[in-house]
C-alpha cells in the first residue's frame, strides 16, 4: 500500500493541448498492423499542489505486446525522457497513454511503472490516457489515475485501480483556426479542406459573429414575449458580456474597420512585390551564370581558332622557306664576258 492516499477524482483538473492528440494519433496510424494498440509517456507542467496538470507533449515507446506478457523499451523510455526533458527543462514526465481504451493486467502493470518512485511521476500520481483510433468511428477518449489494491505482494506490481478523472482540450485562437480548418474536411469525400485566405477568415469570422447575435436576439426576444422561460443564470451572464463590450459610435468602428482593411491590403502588395523582386533576382542570377559559362566557351574556342591558324601559317612559312633553301643550294656556271 502506499503511504499517500490518491487525490480525489473531482479536484484534479486535466488539460490537453491539441498536439498531443494529433501525436497519439499519427503513432497509431505508423503502427505495426501486428499490434493492436501502441504507448508513449506524457509530458507536462504539473501545479505545485498537483492538482493542477497540463499536457504539452509526448513520445512513443517501442513495446511488444502478446496475450501471456508485454514488454516494453526501458532504456529507450529513459533516453528520450532525458532528452525531452533536456529540451524543455521546464516540463516533467506526467504519465503515459495508449490507443485502446481497455484496460487490462497489462495496463496495471505499466501504470505501476510510471507511478513508481524509481522511473515514475511519485509522489504524485501517473495520468493515463487512453484513445480510441478505430477507423470510421468517432474519437474517444478517457483519462485515469490510479490507486492500489489490497491484494498479496505477488501481484501487487500487476494490481492496481484505474479511477477516472475529467479532462479538457485547452487550445487558444491560432490553434482553433487550425481546428476548424480540420474539421471543415469531415464531410469532404476526399478528406481535404483549402487553406483560405485572410479575406475569407475575416467574412468567415464576421458571419459568425453575426449568426451568434441573431440567436442571442431571437433567444433575448422570445423571452420578452414570454414565449420561453427566463433563465437567471444566462440572462447574468450575457449582461456580463454586453457590459464588458466598448461603447463606441458606429462610425469610429467603420472608420478604424477600413483602416484596418487598408493595412492588410498595403501589407499584401508589399509581400507580392518583395516575392516578385526576389523571383527576378533569382531569374537574372541564373541567366548571368547561363551567359558567363558560354561566353568562356565560345572564347576558349576562338583562341583555340586562332592558335590552329597561326600554327598552320607558320608550317606554310616554314615549308616556303625550305624550297628557297634548296634554290639557294644550287652551284650556277660562270657566265662567259660579252664582246662589245
Amino acid at each position: 500500500m502506499s503511504a499517500l492516499s490518491p487525490p480525489s477524482p473531482e479536484a484534479i483538473l486535466i488539460r490537453f493541448s491539441p498536439q498531443v492528440v494529433f501525436s497519439i494519433l499519427d503513432h497509431a496510424v505508423r503502427r505495426d498492423p501486428a499490434s493492436h494498440r501502441v504507448i508513449g509517456a506524457l509530458l507536462g507542467v504539473r501545479s505545485e499542489d498537483g492538482m493542477e496538470v497540463e499536457v504539452r507533449n509526448c513520445f512513443a515507446i517501442n513495446h511488444t505486446e502478446t496475450e501471456e506478457q508485454v514488454e516494453v523499451d526501458v532504456e529507450y523510455q529513459k533516453n528520450m525522457l532525458a532528452l525531452q526533458l533536456k529540451a524543455n527543462p521546464r516540463e516533467v514526465l506526467l504519465g503515459w497513454y495508449t490507443t485502446s481504451l481497455e484496460l487490462n493486467n497489462f495496463s496495471a502493470l505499466i501504470q505501476n511503472f510510471f507511478a513508481s518512485s524509481e522511473t515514475g511521476t511519485f509522489p504524485h500520481p501517473a495520468i493515463h490516457l487512453t484513445v480510441s483510433t478505430e477507423a470510421g468511428k468517432d474519437i474517444e477518449a478517457s483519462t485515469y489515475i490510479s490507486a492500489p489494491v489490497g491484494v498479496n505482494a505477488e501481484r501487487a506490481a500487476e494490481s492496481c485501480l484505474f479511477i477516472p478523472v475529467p479532462y479538457e482540450i485547452k487550445y487558444g485562437e491560432t490553434e482553433k483556426s487550425g481546428l476548424e480548418l480540420i474539421s471543415g474536411a469531415k464531410d469532404v469525400e476526399a478528406r481535404a479542406a483549402p487553406i483560405v485566405t485572410d479575406a475569407e477568415g475575416l467574412e468567415r469570422a464576421i458571419e459568425h459573429t453575426l449568426d451568434l447575435l441573431e440567436r442571442v436576439s431571437e433567444y433575448v426576444s422570445s423571452v420578452l414575449d414570454e414565449e420561453r422561460e427566463p433563465n437567471n443564470a444566462l440572462g447574468q451572464f450575457l449582461m456580463n458580456a454586453l457590459s464588458l463590450a466598448p461603447k463606441v459610435d458606429v462610425a469610429d468602428i467603420e472608420r478604424d474597420f477600413n483602416n484596418h482593411i487598408q493595412d492588410i491590403l498595403v501589407v499584401s502588395y508589399l509581400t507580392n512585390t518583395i516575392r516578385t523582386q526576389i523571383d527576378l533576382s533569382q531569374r537574372l542570377a541564373t541567366a548571368a551564370i547561363t551567359l558567363g559559362s558560354t561566353d568562356a566557351i565560345g572564347g576558349g574556342a576562338a583562341e583555340g581558332e586562332k592558335g590552329e591558324r597561326g600554327e598552320r601559317g607558320g608550317q606554310r612559312g616554314g615549308k616556303r622557306g625550305g624550297r628557297g633553301g634548296r634554290g639557294g643550294g644550287q652551284q650556277r656556271e660562270p657566265r662567259e664576258p660579252r664582246e662589245e
